[in-house]
Protein backbone atom coordinates (compact mmCIF):
# COMPACT_ATOMS: atom_id res chain seq x y z
CA UNK A 1 0.00 0.00 0.00
CA UNK A 2 2.70 2.55 0.96
CA UNK A 3 4.62 1.07 -1.97
CA UNK A 4 1.72 2.28 -4.84
CA UNK A 5 0.87 5.46 -2.55
CA UNK A 6 5.03 6.23 -3.13
CA UNK A 7 4.21 5.27 -7.17
CA UNK A 8 1.46 7.69 -7.46
CA UNK A 9 3.58 10.57 -5.64
CA UNK A 10 6.24 10.01 -7.93
CA UNK A 11 4.49 10.06 -11.30
CA UNK A 12 2.47 13.58 -9.69
CA UNK A 13 5.38 15.10 -8.96
CA UNK A 14 7.24 13.95 -12.87
CA UNK A 15 4.29 15.43 -14.10
CA UNK A 16 3.97 18.35 -12.15
CA UNK A 17 8.04 18.94 -13.37
CA UNK A 18 7.62 18.36 -17.04
CA UNK A 19 4.58 20.99 -16.92
CA UNK A 20 6.36 23.47 -15.13
CA UNK A 21 9.19 22.54 -17.81
CA UNK A 22 6.70 22.95 -20.59
CA UNK A 23 5.66 26.34 -19.35
CA UNK A 24 9.24 27.78 -18.95
CA UNK A 25 9.86 26.37 -22.46
CA UNK A 26 6.76 28.39 -23.93
CA UNK A 27 7.53 31.36 -21.87
CA UNK A 28 8.44 34.91 -23.06
CA UNK A 29 11.22 35.42 -20.49
CA UNK A 30 14.10 33.40 -18.86
CA UNK A 31 17.15 31.52 -19.66
CA UNK A 32 14.89 28.53 -20.67
CA UNK A 33 12.42 29.95 -23.13
CA UNK A 34 16.09 30.22 -25.44
CA UNK A 35 17.31 26.78 -24.43
CA UNK A 36 15.54 25.09 -27.88
CA UNK A 37 17.11 27.56 -30.35
CA UNK A 38 20.34 26.99 -28.47
CA UNK A 39 20.52 23.01 -28.53
CA UNK A 40 18.86 23.54 -32.39
CA UNK A 41 21.73 25.70 -33.72
CA UNK A 42 24.32 23.50 -32.36
CA UNK A 43 23.03 20.84 -33.13
CA UNK A 44 22.31 22.27 -37.46
CA UNK A 45 25.94 23.24 -36.70
CA UNK A 46 26.84 19.73 -36.46
CA UNK A 47 24.43 18.97 -39.12
CA UNK A 48 26.24 21.57 -41.30
CA UNK A 49 30.01 21.02 -39.88
CA UNK A 50 30.69 17.45 -42.39
CA UNK A 51 30.96 19.91 -45.22
CA UNK A 52 32.47 22.95 -43.69
CA UNK A 53 35.72 23.01 -45.14
CA UNK A 54 34.49 21.19 -48.46
CA UNK A 55 35.37 23.64 -52.17
CA UNK A 56 32.37 22.77 -53.19
CA UNK A 57 29.53 23.93 -50.91
CA UNK A 58 26.90 26.99 -51.07
CA UNK A 59 29.26 28.60 -48.47
CA UNK A 60 31.73 27.94 -50.51
CA UNK A 61 30.77 29.64 -53.61
CA UNK A 62 30.03 32.85 -51.80
CA UNK A 63 33.30 32.75 -50.76
CA UNK A 64 34.43 33.00 -54.17
CA UNK A 65 32.02 35.47 -55.07
CA UNK A 66 33.05 38.00 -52.30
CA UNK A 67 36.78 37.69 -53.08
CA UNK A 68 36.88 38.15 -56.86
CA UNK A 69 34.39 41.10 -55.99
CA UNK A 70 36.78 42.78 -53.67
CA UNK A 71 39.95 41.67 -55.22
CA UNK A 72 39.92 40.45 -58.40
CA UNK A 73 39.85 37.76 -59.87
CA UNK A 74 43.31 36.72 -59.39
CA UNK A 75 41.77 36.11 -55.69
CA UNK A 76 40.84 32.68 -56.26
CA UNK A 77 44.22 31.86 -56.65
CA UNK A 78 44.69 31.81 -52.73
CA UNK A 79 41.55 29.49 -52.51
CA UNK A 80 41.99 25.16 -53.40
CA UNK A 81 41.60 25.33 -57.03
CA UNK A 82 38.56 23.71 -57.85
CA UNK A 83 36.60 25.85 -55.22
CA UNK A 84 36.10 28.66 -58.14
CA UNK A 85 36.00 26.91 -61.49
CA UNK A 86 32.02 27.62 -61.82
CA UNK A 87 33.33 31.44 -62.40
CA UNK A 88 35.23 30.36 -65.59
CA UNK A 89 38.03 33.19 -64.12
CA UNK A 90 40.95 31.21 -64.94
CA UNK A 91 41.52 32.54 -68.61
CA UNK A 92 40.15 36.01 -68.24
CA UNK A 93 41.46 39.03 -65.74
CA UNK A 94 39.05 40.93 -63.82
CA UNK A 95 39.04 43.94 -61.74
CA UNK A 96 37.78 44.35 -58.59
CA UNK A 97 34.22 45.46 -58.16
CA UNK A 98 33.17 43.95 -61.50
CA UNK A 99 32.37 40.54 -61.13
CA UNK A 100 29.34 39.99 -59.69
CA UNK A 101 27.03 36.60 -58.80
CA UNK A 102 25.70 34.64 -61.22
CA UNK A 103 22.64 33.62 -59.97
CA UNK A 104 22.33 36.08 -57.19
CA UNK A 105 20.95 39.55 -56.54
CA UNK A 106 24.30 41.83 -56.16
CA UNK A 107 23.57 43.05 -52.72
CA UNK A 108 24.27 39.53 -51.21
CA UNK A 109 28.08 40.37 -51.04
CA UNK A 110 26.89 41.93 -48.36
CA UNK A 111 26.47 38.78 -46.68
CA UNK A 112 29.23 36.48 -47.96
CA UNK A 113 31.32 39.33 -47.45
CA UNK A 114 30.97 39.64 -43.75
CA UNK A 115 32.89 36.28 -43.42
CA UNK A 116 35.67 37.87 -44.76
CA UNK A 117 36.76 39.30 -41.75
CA UNK A 118 37.90 36.11 -40.26
CA UNK A 119 41.02 34.03 -41.79
CA UNK A 120 40.24 32.68 -45.53
CA UNK A 121 40.34 28.88 -44.22
CA UNK A 122 37.37 29.33 -41.65
CA UNK A 123 35.06 31.66 -43.89
CA UNK A 124 32.68 29.15 -43.43
CA UNK A 125 32.83 28.11 -40.04
CA UNK A 126 32.06 32.00 -39.26
CA UNK A 127 29.29 31.76 -41.83
CA UNK A 128 27.32 29.39 -40.13
CA UNK A 129 28.12 31.46 -36.77
CA UNK A 130 26.22 34.48 -39.15
CA UNK A 131 23.58 31.99 -39.90
CA UNK A 132 22.93 30.67 -36.71
CA UNK A 133 22.41 34.19 -34.86
CA UNK A 134 19.66 35.13 -37.58
CA UNK A 135 18.06 31.68 -36.49
CA UNK A 136 18.18 33.18 -32.94
CA UNK A 137 16.78 36.41 -34.21
CA UNK A 138 13.85 34.47 -35.80
CA UNK A 139 13.24 33.12 -33.06
CA UNK A 140 13.17 35.68 -30.56
CA UNK A 141 10.59 38.16 -33.09
CA UNK A 142 8.69 35.15 -32.89
CA UNK A 143 8.73 34.46 -28.75
CA UNK A 144 7.96 37.87 -28.62
CA UNK A 145 5.64 38.86 -30.95
CA UNK A 146 3.72 35.72 -32.16
CA UNK A 147 1.48 33.68 -30.22
CA UNK A 148 2.61 31.18 -27.39
CA UNK A 149 4.52 28.49 -28.84
CA UNK A 150 5.58 29.96 -32.29
CA UNK A 151 9.30 30.02 -31.40
CA UNK A 152 9.63 26.31 -30.44
CA UNK A 153 7.47 25.45 -33.59
CA UNK A 154 10.19 27.15 -35.69
CA UNK A 155 13.26 25.44 -34.05
CA UNK A 156 11.61 22.45 -34.34
CA UNK A 157 10.63 23.24 -38.07
CA UNK A 158 14.27 24.04 -38.42
CA UNK A 159 15.91 21.21 -36.58
CA UNK A 160 14.34 18.32 -38.66
CA UNK A 161 14.00 20.39 -42.15
CA UNK A 162 16.59 22.42 -42.23
CA UNK A 163 19.37 20.71 -40.17
CA UNK A 164 21.89 20.72 -42.41
CA UNK A 165 20.92 23.37 -44.82
CA UNK A 166 20.17 26.79 -42.31
CA UNK A 167 23.71 27.50 -41.36
CA UNK A 168 25.55 26.86 -44.93
CA UNK A 169 23.29 29.00 -47.09
CA UNK A 170 22.01 32.48 -46.69
CA UNK A 171 18.29 31.73 -47.06
CA UNK A 172 17.54 32.21 -43.19
CA UNK A 173 18.33 36.08 -44.11
CA UNK A 174 15.60 36.89 -46.78
CA UNK A 175 13.13 34.36 -44.49
CA UNK A 176 14.01 36.84 -41.40
CA UNK A 177 13.04 40.32 -43.71
CA UNK A 178 9.67 38.02 -44.63
CA UNK A 179 8.67 37.97 -40.70
CA UNK A 180 10.00 41.60 -39.89
CA UNK A 181 7.65 42.51 -43.12
CA UNK A 182 4.82 40.50 -41.46
CA UNK A 183 5.33 42.23 -38.08
CA UNK A 184 5.37 45.33 -39.07
CA UNK A 185 1.94 45.52 -41.66
CA UNK A 186 0.15 43.72 -38.91
CA UNK A 187 1.19 46.66 -36.70
CA UNK A 188 0.36 49.19 -39.50
CA UNK A 189 4.22 50.05 -40.20
CA UNK A 190 3.69 50.40 -43.18
CA UNK A 191 6.71 51.79 -44.70
CA UNK A 192 9.19 49.41 -42.46
CA UNK A 193 7.13 46.69 -44.13
CA UNK A 194 7.94 47.58 -47.57
CA UNK A 195 11.47 48.84 -46.88
CA UNK A 196 11.89 44.94 -45.22
CA UNK A 197 10.08 43.32 -47.92
CA UNK A 198 12.44 45.59 -50.45
CA UNK A 199 16.00 44.46 -48.86
CA UNK A 200 14.59 40.46 -48.79
CA UNK A 201 13.71 41.19 -52.51
CA UNK A 202 17.39 42.66 -53.55
CA UNK A 203 19.06 39.47 -51.53
CA UNK A 204 16.95 36.25 -53.03
CA UNK A 205 13.65 37.82 -55.42
CA UNK A 206 10.51 35.65 -54.35
CA UNK A 207 10.06 37.90 -51.81
CA UNK A 208 8.79 40.34 -55.08
CA UNK A 209 6.29 37.87 -55.48
CA UNK A 210 5.05 39.26 -52.07
CA UNK A 211 4.74 42.97 -53.02
CA UNK A 212 0.72 42.52 -54.56
CA UNK A 213 -0.02 40.86 -51.24
CA UNK A 214 1.27 43.73 -49.03
CA UNK A 215 -0.06 46.41 -51.32
CA UNK A 216 -3.68 44.49 -51.20
CA UNK A 217 -3.43 44.87 -47.13
CA UNK A 218 -2.25 48.50 -46.80
CA UNK A 219 -5.27 49.66 -48.71
CA UNK A 220 -7.78 47.67 -46.91
CA UNK A 221 -6.56 48.62 -43.97
CA UNK A 222 -6.67 52.34 -45.07
CA UNK A 223 -10.35 51.32 -46.36
CA UNK A 224 -8.87 52.50 -49.68
CA UNK A 225 -9.50 48.77 -51.64
CA UNK A 226 -13.37 48.47 -52.77
CA UNK A 227 -14.95 45.24 -50.45
CA UNK A 228 -16.37 43.10 -52.77
CA UNK A 229 -19.91 41.33 -51.97
CA UNK A 230 -19.70 38.16 -49.84
CA UNK A 231 -20.75 36.02 -52.96
CA UNK A 232 -19.38 36.83 -56.06
CA UNK A 233 -20.96 35.19 -59.33
CA UNK A 234 -19.25 34.94 -62.72
CA UNK A 235 -21.58 37.55 -63.67
CA UNK A 236 -20.49 40.05 -60.95
CA UNK A 237 -16.73 39.82 -61.29
CA UNK A 238 -16.47 42.22 -63.88
CA UNK A 239 -18.54 44.78 -62.02
CA UNK A 240 -16.55 43.98 -58.87
CA UNK A 241 -13.47 44.51 -60.82
CA UNK A 242 -14.34 47.74 -62.32
CA UNK A 243 -15.57 49.12 -59.20
CA UNK A 244 -12.37 48.16 -57.64
CA UNK A 245 -10.53 50.10 -60.37
CA UNK A 246 -12.58 53.29 -60.23
CA UNK A 247 -10.38 53.90 -56.59
CA UNK A 248 -7.07 53.48 -57.91
CA UNK A 249 -6.53 57.27 -57.71
CA UNK A 250 -7.40 57.09 -53.65
CA UNK A 251 -4.97 54.13 -53.27
CA UNK A 252 -1.81 54.80 -51.49
CA UNK A 253 1.32 54.93 -53.74
CA UNK A 254 4.28 56.30 -51.47
CA UNK A 255 5.33 53.24 -49.96
CA UNK A 256 5.53 51.03 -53.21
CA UNK A 257 7.62 54.04 -54.06
CA UNK A 258 9.66 53.60 -51.66
CA UNK A 259 9.80 49.69 -52.10
CA UNK A 260 10.94 50.36 -55.83
CA UNK A 261 12.87 53.13 -55.15
CA UNK A 262 15.24 50.84 -52.91
CA UNK A 263 15.29 47.84 -55.29
CA UNK A 264 15.98 49.95 -58.36
CA UNK A 265 18.45 52.39 -56.74
CA UNK A 266 20.53 49.41 -55.22
CA UNK A 267 20.35 47.27 -58.55
CA UNK A 268 21.24 50.69 -60.52
CA UNK A 269 24.16 51.31 -58.53
CA UNK A 270 25.42 47.70 -59.16
CA UNK A 271 24.68 47.68 -62.69
CA UNK A 272 26.88 50.75 -62.82
CA UNK A 273 29.69 48.46 -62.13
CA UNK A 274 28.68 44.98 -64.11
CA UNK A 275 25.24 45.15 -66.17
CA UNK A 276 25.13 41.40 -66.99
CA UNK A 277 25.67 40.50 -63.66
CA UNK A 278 23.52 42.92 -61.96
CA UNK A 279 20.61 42.57 -63.91
CA UNK A 280 21.15 39.98 -67.01
CA UNK A 281 22.86 36.83 -65.66
CA UNK A 282 19.72 36.02 -63.06
CA UNK A 283 16.88 36.41 -65.56
CA UNK A 284 19.01 34.33 -67.56
CA UNK A 285 19.83 31.97 -65.35
CA UNK A 286 16.07 31.03 -63.72
CA UNK A 287 15.02 31.61 -67.26
CA UNK A 288 17.10 28.70 -69.15
CA UNK A 289 18.00 26.08 -66.29
CA UNK A 290 15.68 22.80 -66.90
CA UNK A 291 13.51 21.11 -64.34
CA UNK A 292 15.32 20.22 -61.40
CA UNK A 293 15.82 16.50 -60.14
CA UNK A 294 13.86 17.33 -56.38
CA UNK A 295 11.15 19.75 -58.14
CA UNK A 296 7.54 18.51 -58.76
CA UNK A 297 7.60 17.92 -62.33
CA UNK A 298 10.88 15.49 -61.58
CA UNK A 299 8.42 12.95 -61.21
CA UNK A 300 6.54 13.22 -63.77
CA UNK A 301 9.10 13.14 -66.16
CA UNK A 302 10.48 10.31 -64.46
CA UNK A 303 7.19 8.18 -65.12
CA UNK A 304 7.08 9.77 -68.57
CA UNK A 305 10.64 8.07 -68.70
CA UNK A 306 8.32 4.59 -68.95
CA UNK A 307 6.42 5.60 -71.98
CA UNK A 308 8.68 6.35 -74.00
CA UNK A 309 10.27 9.81 -73.61
CA UNK A 310 13.83 9.32 -71.85
CA UNK A 311 15.27 11.47 -69.25
CA UNK A 312 18.83 11.53 -68.17
CA UNK A 313 20.95 13.35 -65.25
CA UNK A 314 23.05 16.65 -66.02
CA UNK A 315 24.65 18.68 -63.73
CA UNK A 316 23.81 22.54 -64.80
CA UNK A 317 22.42 25.63 -63.40
CA UNK A 318 24.75 24.77 -60.08
CA UNK A 319 22.09 21.81 -59.42
CA UNK A 320 21.27 18.32 -60.65
CA UNK A 321 18.46 18.58 -63.60
CA UNK A 322 16.22 16.02 -66.18
CA UNK A 323 17.17 16.89 -69.38
CA UNK A 324 13.71 15.36 -71.29
CA UNK A 325 11.91 16.10 -74.45
CA UNK A 326 9.09 16.52 -71.87
CA UNK A 327 10.77 19.22 -70.10
CA UNK A 328 9.83 22.44 -71.63
CA UNK A 329 6.11 20.85 -71.73
CA UNK A 330 6.20 20.02 -68.56
CA UNK A 331 7.72 23.34 -67.24
CA UNK A 332 5.04 25.47 -69.38
CA UNK A 333 2.34 23.33 -67.48
CA UNK A 334 3.47 24.39 -64.10
CA UNK A 335 4.21 28.08 -64.85
CA UNK A 336 0.20 28.33 -65.80
CA UNK A 337 -0.24 26.15 -62.33
CA UNK A 338 1.23 28.73 -60.73
CA UNK A 339 -0.34 32.00 -62.75
CA UNK A 340 -3.64 29.93 -61.65
CA UNK A 341 -2.89 29.95 -58.36
CA UNK A 342 -0.85 33.17 -57.80
CA UNK A 343 -4.37 35.00 -59.51
CA UNK A 344 -6.51 32.75 -56.95
CA UNK A 345 -4.51 33.71 -53.75
CA UNK A 346 -4.93 37.11 -54.84
CA UNK A 347 -8.27 36.92 -55.54
CA UNK A 348 -8.89 35.08 -52.07
CA UNK A 349 -7.50 38.33 -50.41
CA UNK A 350 -8.69 41.07 -52.19
CA UNK A 351 -12.15 39.31 -51.07
CA UNK A 352 -11.37 39.31 -47.14
CA UNK A 353 -10.59 35.52 -46.92
CA UNK A 354 -6.99 35.48 -46.01
CA UNK A 355 -5.08 38.62 -44.18
CA UNK A 356 -1.34 39.39 -45.21
CA UNK A 357 0.19 36.41 -43.47
CA UNK A 358 -2.12 33.95 -44.74
CA UNK A 359 -1.25 35.65 -48.54
CA UNK A 360 2.19 35.45 -47.91
CA UNK A 361 1.94 31.64 -47.22
CA UNK A 362 -0.24 30.58 -49.76
CA UNK A 363 1.91 32.51 -52.06
CA UNK A 364 5.05 30.48 -51.33
CA UNK A 365 3.44 27.73 -51.62
CA UNK A 366 2.12 27.90 -54.87
CA UNK A 367 5.29 29.21 -56.15
CA UNK A 368 7.40 26.68 -54.68
CA UNK A 369 5.65 23.36 -55.65
CA UNK A 370 4.97 24.80 -59.21
CA UNK A 371 8.76 25.82 -59.46
CA UNK A 372 11.48 24.41 -61.81
CA UNK A 373 13.63 24.10 -59.02
CA UNK A 374 12.99 22.71 -55.23
CA UNK A 375 16.37 23.39 -53.23
CA UNK A 376 15.71 21.78 -49.63
CA UNK A 377 16.64 25.23 -48.13
CA UNK A 378 13.44 26.14 -49.70
CA UNK A 379 11.63 25.21 -46.87
CA UNK A 380 13.38 27.39 -44.36
CA UNK A 381 11.36 30.74 -46.79
CA UNK A 382 7.82 29.28 -45.21
CA UNK A 383 8.70 28.33 -41.50
CA UNK A 384 8.77 31.34 -39.98
CA UNK A 385 5.92 32.26 -40.91
CA UNK A 386 3.96 29.22 -40.19
CA UNK A 387 5.33 29.04 -37.03
CA UNK A 388 3.61 32.77 -36.57
CA UNK A 389 0.50 31.75 -37.96
CA UNK A 390 -0.23 27.93 -36.93
CA UNK A 391 1.96 27.63 -33.40
CA UNK A 392 1.80 24.18 -32.57
CA UNK A 393 -0.80 23.24 -34.81
CA UNK A 394 -1.53 19.36 -35.11
CA UNK A 395 -1.68 19.49 -38.43
CA UNK A 396 1.38 21.62 -39.23
CA UNK A 397 3.34 19.23 -37.18
CA UNK A 398 2.31 16.59 -38.72
CA UNK A 399 2.08 17.10 -42.61
CA UNK A 400 5.12 19.77 -42.78
CA UNK A 401 7.01 17.96 -40.19
CA UNK A 402 6.32 14.89 -42.40
CA UNK A 403 7.64 17.25 -45.56
CA UNK A 404 10.43 18.84 -43.40
CA UNK A 405 12.01 15.14 -42.36
CA UNK A 406 11.65 13.92 -46.11
CA UNK A 407 13.46 16.74 -47.23
CA UNK A 408 16.21 15.95 -44.61
CA UNK A 409 16.66 12.36 -45.70
CA UNK A 410 16.47 13.66 -49.08
CA UNK A 411 19.63 16.05 -48.46
CA UNK A 412 21.75 15.26 -47.15
CA UNK A 413 21.42 11.34 -46.42
CA UNK A 414 20.67 10.08 -49.93
CA UNK A 415 22.70 12.17 -51.67
CA UNK A 416 25.60 11.21 -49.56
CA UNK A 417 25.14 7.52 -50.64
CA UNK A 418 26.95 7.53 -53.97
CA UNK A 419 30.27 9.58 -54.61
CA UNK A 420 28.80 10.04 -58.30
CA UNK A 421 26.55 12.55 -57.54
CA UNK A 422 25.55 12.43 -60.98
CA UNK A 423 24.31 8.80 -60.32
CA UNK A 424 21.94 9.49 -57.12
CA UNK A 425 18.76 9.08 -58.94
CA UNK A 426 20.11 5.15 -58.50
CA UNK A 427 19.94 5.32 -54.74
CA UNK A 428 17.46 2.55 -53.32
CA UNK A 429 14.64 5.07 -52.79
CA UNK A 430 15.55 8.30 -53.79
CA UNK A 431 13.51 9.03 -56.57
CA UNK A 432 10.19 7.49 -54.75
CA UNK A 433 11.16 9.63 -51.66
CA UNK A 434 11.46 12.63 -53.96
CA UNK A 435 7.97 11.95 -55.16
CA UNK A 436 6.40 11.77 -51.68
CA UNK A 437 7.71 14.31 -50.30
CA UNK A 438 6.39 16.42 -53.36
CA UNK A 439 3.29 14.97 -53.13
CA UNK A 440 2.43 15.84 -49.36
CA UNK A 441 3.75 19.30 -50.63
CA UNK A 442 1.29 19.77 -53.12
CA UNK A 443 -1.40 18.36 -50.81
CA UNK A 444 -0.69 21.19 -48.00
CA UNK A 445 -0.77 23.90 -51.02
CA UNK A 446 -3.86 22.74 -52.01
CA UNK A 447 -5.29 22.53 -48.11
CA UNK A 448 -3.62 26.06 -47.83
CA UNK A 449 -5.55 27.42 -50.76
CA UNK A 450 -8.99 25.73 -50.02
CA UNK A 451 -8.92 25.81 -46.32
CA UNK A 452 -9.46 22.19 -46.32
CA UNK A 453 -9.62 20.90 -42.32
CA UNK A 454 -9.40 25.08 -41.43
CA UNK A 455 -5.11 24.43 -42.18
CA UNK A 456 -5.76 28.75 -42.24
CA UNK A 457 -6.78 28.73 -38.63
CA UNK A 458 -4.54 31.64 -36.97
CA UNK A 459 -3.53 31.00 -33.59
CA UNK A 460 -3.95 33.96 -31.00
CA UNK A 461 -1.37 36.47 -31.00
CA UNK A 462 -0.30 37.72 -27.25
CA UNK A 463 -2.12 41.26 -26.10
CA UNK A 464 -0.66 44.03 -27.40
CA UNK A 465 0.66 46.58 -25.40
CA UNK A 466 -0.96 49.86 -24.39
CA UNK A 467 -1.12 52.02 -27.32
CA UNK A 468 -0.19 49.64 -29.73
CA UNK A 469 -2.08 48.16 -32.52
CA UNK A 470 -1.83 44.65 -33.56
CA UNK A 471 -3.67 41.54 -35.36
CA UNK A 472 -4.43 40.26 -37.99
CA UNK A 473 -5.59 42.43 -41.02
CA UNK A 474 -8.81 40.19 -42.01
CA UNK A 475 -12.23 41.78 -41.26
CA UNK A 476 -14.02 39.88 -39.25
Amino acid sequence: MLHEQASHKNIAQMKKTLLTTWDALLTRNGIVAYLPIIVVSILMFCGASWQIFWPSTDAARYQCYALVFWLGSTATQILPASQCTFLHVSTLVHAPFHTLPLEYPPLTLVIFSLSMLAPIPYYQLIFAMWMALTSALIYWLLLRYGPRGAALTFALFALVGAWATAEGRFDLVPAALTLLCVLAAERKHWTAAYIALAFGTLLKIYPLLLLPALFIAEQRAAQRLSIPAEKVTLKSVATELWRTLRGIGTWRWQNSLVFFGIVIGITAFFALLDFQGAVVSQLSYFTHRPVQIESTGSTILWIAAYFGYPAHVAYTFGSLNIVSALGNSISQFFLLAFVLGYIYTIWLQWRGKLDVVQAFIALLLVFIVTGKVFSPQYLIWVMPLLAFTSALDGFWLLFWGSISLLTTIIYPYLYTRTPNILLVQFVPGFIQIVAVRDALFVLVTLAYLFNWFQVRHRKPLPPAPPGKETGPLLES
